[in-house]
């Protein structure tokens, strides 16, 4: 695709230069390539789940509130049912406690909007599940993981132009840890693109033909 190719050869670019202004610290943090090929393949599934996303963000607040699970290691999966859709994970770099994406990760969301827009995956609608790993107050990484995921919903949708009848966002911050023997580990910080159905089209129905009235009904009646 033209545009997705110009467009990320832009975001390449920016991220090239983000990359000598970050330190050393921050480098170690850019994400290792994935190409859309190895994407379309790990998501060319056919599945299908109910999910109710204010449900699950409703149980992840209500379970920090009552301040249960207090140990990382001891909680339980708010949403166990997603490991089990076909799924990918990757690294997307933020700005420090922000929803910012820097420049770095450009390349890596233009390669899943690439896959995303691929005829094997368009039938399908997807769900960005973004996690925090387990540091600070856990009602701060739960809302910080929400509003990342909405923004590589963002730039999927406005930088991209994925359908946004396509994608949903939800953030689950520090309550379903991905690496649960290492709770403060970068493996808890990585995002899901998970598919979770087909993808119905709305497509108008064909009116069809008014029927004559009449001068116009009675001349074709003569005939």
């Amino acid at each position: 695709m033209l545009w997705g190719n110009k467009l990320r050869g832009i975001a390449l670019v920016l991220g090239a230069l983000a990359l000598f202004a970050l330190p050393t610290a921050a480098r170690a943090q850019t994400q290792t390539a994935v190409s859309s090929g190895d994407i379309i393949e790990k998501l060319a599934v056919e599945a299908e789940a109910d999910i109710d996303l204010a449900a699950l963000r409703q149980q992840a607040a209500d379970r920090i509130k009552a301040r249960a699970d207090a140990q990382p290691q001891k909680r339980p999966p708010i949403a166990p049912q997603l490991t089990k859709l076909p799924q990918i994970r990757f690294d997307v770099v933020f700005d420090q406690d922000s929803s910012l994406i820097r420049p770095a990760s450009y390349g890596t969301i233009g390669s899943i909007a690439d896959a995303l827009t691929d005829p094997k995956l368009r039938p399908y609608r997807y769900l960005i599940v973004d996690h925090v790993e387990s540091a600070g107050r856990r009602d701060h990484n739960l809302i910080l993981s929400q509003r990342r995921a909405e923004s590589i919903r963002d730039v999927l949708v406005n930088t991209f132009k994925v359908s946004p009848k396509r994608l949903q966002a939800l953030g689950l911050g520090e309550e379903q840890l991905q690496d649960i023997n290492r709770p403060a580990s970068p493996a808890n910080a990585r995002v899901q693109i998970i598919v979770i159905g087909k993808f119905e089209t709305a497509d108008p129905p064909t009116p069809a033909a008014p029927a004559p009235k009449g001068a116009a009904a009675a001349k074709k009646k003569k005939q």
